[in-house]
């Protein structure tokens, strides 16, 4: 037998681990480069690491903005209310009949849960 052996994960020779994980790593390995070339004030390292790195993608996309103020005519945000409650309808219609049909299943697997009715009667 040879000592040689195959590089597992755990070993740290092969670079088999999840993306998520990796760059981890790596992040804090630029971390660790920079806090060392901040501590030393070598300006040579930063540049040798700027040229083998790329840039990250769509960095040049990247704009800071603000929203500070949003003006929407009444009229507009009247209809677009309005719109939202005729469009809520349906979707309490079909939540009414869902929760109707888990309580009618309810009472027929369980028929010994308590059905309780309240009765309103005015006096003549």
């Amino acid at each position: 037998m040879s000592d040689h052996h195959l590089a597992m994960a755990a070993d740290g020779g092969m670079d088999d681990l999840p993306r998520t994980l990796r760059r981890e790593r790596d992040a804090r390995e630029r971390e660790a480069r920079e806090r060392e070339y901040q501590m030393s004030g070598s300006a040579s390292l930063m540049a040798s690491e700027r040229e083998t790195s790329a840039p990250p993608p769509f960095a040049d996309d990247l704009q800071m903005s603000a929203v500070r103020r949003l003006e929407v005519p009444f009229v507009h945000l009247m209809l677009f209310f309005m719109k939202a409650v005729f469009a809520a309808i349906p979707a309490l219609f079909i939540l009414g009949v869902l929760l109707w049909l888990a309580g009618a299943g309810l009472q027929a697997f369980f028929p010994q849960l308590v059905k309780m009715k309240i009765l309103i009667s005015f006096p003549n």
